[in-house]
This record gives C-alpha cells, sequence and structure tokens, in this order.
C-alpha cells in the first residue's frame, strides 16, 4: 500500500508538471506555437508505437533464437548501437549546418559514429567471447538437468538410492 502511494504521488506531481508546462505554452501562444507542439509530440509518440517499439519486438524475435548465455550481451549491445545512432542522427545527416559558419558541426561525425559503433560491437564480442569460454570450463551437469531414472520425474524416483536426480 505504500508502494501504491508513492507511485500516486509520483503520478500526481508529474500531472501538476505537465499542467504547468501547457499553461506556460498556452499563456505564450505568440512565441511558443503550441500547435507545433501538439504536432511534435503527437509525431514523437507515432513514431514510438509505429516504428520504435515493432523494431524493439523484432530484434528480440531474432535474437531470442540465441543461446541464453549470449543473448543479454547481443541485446545490450543492439540498444546501446540504437541508442547512440539516434542521438548522432542529426549531426551525422548535417542538420543546422551552415556553409559559411564552419564552427557549426566541424567534426566528422559519420567517422566518429562509426568508431563508437564498432567499439560498441567489440564490446559485445568480448562478452559473448568471456561467456563462451567460461561455459566451455564449467563441468557438465547433466546428473542435475536430467533425470536418468525410469520414470524421469524426480518426485518419482528421488527415493531410490541410485538416482542421480538429487
Amino acid at each position: 500500500m505504500r508502494v501504491l502511494r508513492g507511485r500516486l504521488v509520483a503520478y500526481g506531481l508529474g500531472a501538476a508538471l505537465i499542467g504547468v508546462g501547457g499553461a506556460g505554452l498556452l499563456r505564450d501562444a505568440a512565441e511558443t506555437d503550441p500547435a507545433g507542439w501538439l504536432v511534435w509530440f503527437a509525431g514523437a509518440a507515432l513514431v514510438h508505437d509505429l516504428l520504435l517499439v515493432p523494431a524493439v519486438l523484432g530484434v528480440a524475435l531474432l535474437t531470442g533464437r540465441l543461446p541464453a548465455p549470449y543473448r543479454g550481451p547481443v541485446r545490450v549491445s543492439l540498444v546501446l548501437a540504437a541508442s547512440v545512432s539516434a542521438v548522432a542522427l542529426p549531426m551525422v545527416l548535417g542538420l543546422g549546418r551552415r556553409a559559411g559558419d564552419s564552427s557549426r558541426l566541424p567534426q566528422a561525425y559519420g567517422a566518429h559514429l562509426a568508431v563508437v559503433l564498432g567499439l560498441i560491437g567489440l564490446a559485445g564480442a568480448v562478452a559473448v567471447t568471456v561467456r563462451a569460454t567460461a561455459r566451455r570450463r564449467r563441468p557438465a551437469r547433466t546428473a542435475r538437468t536430467r533425470c536418468r531414472c525410469p520414470g524421469r520425474w524426480r518426485r518419482a524416483c528421488r527415493s531410490r538410492p541410485s538416482c542421480r536426480c538429487r
């Protein structure tokens, strides 16, 4: 009950802050362009629901076939790469660059993004390699994972002294 009360307080504070922001947008409508903000927020919600969520679910479905120890590092690497790419995309595309102003976006952001994505991929490959070598070094646990007794049910064969399921 205590957690529920805390959540309700947090939701109430969030709603109050959204109300303050909305009131500020409407109060200063000449400078803030509330219709533009509404279009932007609606577009962001549509992009999230129609593009990002299906893409993440598709990647989760594709990586779900990987062996369990490797699934985590691969998914983390993909999420990090997507996040960095989303942040760097405006700079890579040169949005805001002006021909006469060499101080705006002065670097080779595409090459930098490629380096960062390569490092993320390398870190993911190292994590998968570490898990693979650690998995090979562990002794096999066949006696605990599968019962070799005729009944094949642990509950049915635990009473036998020759059972290897214990």
